[in-house]
């Protein structure tokens, strides 16, 4: 069997249009990351909704729950881009997940340090102090509060 050219264009063209479509789809979901990087679904399906309590006392609208954020570390929410952690036992802080060098998405906290990958600033997850540069500027302090157990942006 030969293929004329404008068949074999015109399924090309359907392939391609399909590829585009499924590449800017979202999915629908925002991520989180752990202090050990791995995607934590319990944070990425709880997003920012409305402050009413949802099924099973969880609070809707909240990003976390405060047994998920480890001690001396602290999960990072891509959108909106906050880094949640916890100093010292019960002590919960958010800070804006974007280094002040040159705008890169911090990615973990380990040993009360925020780190970013694109550079190796580190900040303080008690403050948003600048432990290491090349970052100068502090990452700025974000609105949180605990509801319950649950961590919920203010």
């Amino acid at each position: 069997m030969e293929l004329d050219r404008r068949t074999v264009l015109q399924a090309g063209g359907v392939i391609v249009a399909g590829g585009v479509v499924a590449a800017c789809s979202s999915g629908g979901s925002t991520s989180a990351t752990t202090a050990a990087g791995a995607s934590s679904e319990a944070a990425a399906t709880a997003g920012p909704a409305s402050s009413a309590v949802a099924s099973g006392g969880a609070v809707a609208g909240a990003v976390a729950q405060a047994s998920d954020i480890p001690v001396g570390g602290g999960i990072i929410i891509e959108d909106p881009a906050v880094v949640i952690t916890q100093p010292t036992e019960g002590d919960i802080k958010a800070f804006t997940a974007i280094c002040t060098h040159q705008g890169c998405l911090v990615s973990e906290v380990v040993d009360n340090e925020i780190i970013c990958p694109c550079h190796g600033s580190k900040f303080s997850a008690s403050d948003g102090a600048v432990i290491n540069g090349p970052a100068q500027t502090p990452l700025q302090p974000a609105g949180v509060a605990l509801d319950g157990g649950s961590v919920v942006l203010s």
